[in-house]
């Protein structure tokens, strides 16, 4: 079976996907944090419509409120749910990306207001990864992204660069992808109403 972006992805990993996947949609459900791996390099994820949650992922990571995190949404028919309106030139950017991308869209409706950055935007990305599609097609809600690291802290690279505060303080480690090296975060643009495209982190 090929995997969203392309890869062959071994019938174990199948196994344990559908093996967990009820398993963590349930847990999220309960407030969970989950440690998986991402599009990019390995998450700190959760309910992204969760007050509490947000909290958790902040507190776990030492980070500043004032940095706000990225949220992962299944497809342009889920974001629109959260985003009024959004631009149909980011559609065209997240089908066409060449490497993952994140985007800041503002005015987001029907999440909390400690996961929206103080000028009233959050930051979104549509992965084509296929565990975190399957996993968001299962829960039908957006997940919180962010590194697994605690903030300041060099962003792991693979899951045996973890931090153990990081692994002891999630509620439950996604087993797949263990040996994945990831050397990039996301790109982050940001689209003006002008249409200009403004990228945040290259």
């Amino acid at each position: 079976m090929l995997s969203k972006n392309g890869g062959v992805i071994p019938n174990t990993i199948l196994n344990q996907m559908t093996d967990s996947i009820p398993t963590i949609c349930k847990l999220l459900v309960e407030s969970k944090v989950i440690l998986y791996p991402t599009d990019t390099v390995w998450g700190l994820g959760g309910d992204a419509t969760d007050t509490n949650v947000v909290e958790k992922i902040y507190a776990l990571k030492k980070r500043k409120k004032e940095k706000s995190l990225i949220c992962l949404m299944k497809d342009w028919e889920m974001l629109s749910n959260y985003i009024p309106n959004p631009p149909e030139l980011a559609k065209s950017l997240f089908e066409n990306a060449e490497r993952p991308t994140t985007i800041i869209f503002k005015n987001p409706v029907g999440l909390p207001s400690n996961l929206v950055a103080s000028d009233n935007t959050i930051a979104i990305r549509i992965p084509k990864h296929t565990f975190c599609q399957a996993l968001l097609k299962e829960f039908n809600k957006p997940i919180i992204s962010t590194s697994a690291n605690i903030s300041d802290t060099p962003t792991p690279a693979q899951f045996s660069e973890i931090d153990k505060p990081i692994l002891e303080g999630v509620d439950y480690i996604v087993n797949i992808e263990r040996d994945k090296i990831a050397h990039q975060s996301s790109k982050i643009i940001f689209i003006k109403d002008t249409k200009e495209i403004i990228t945040i982190r290259p």
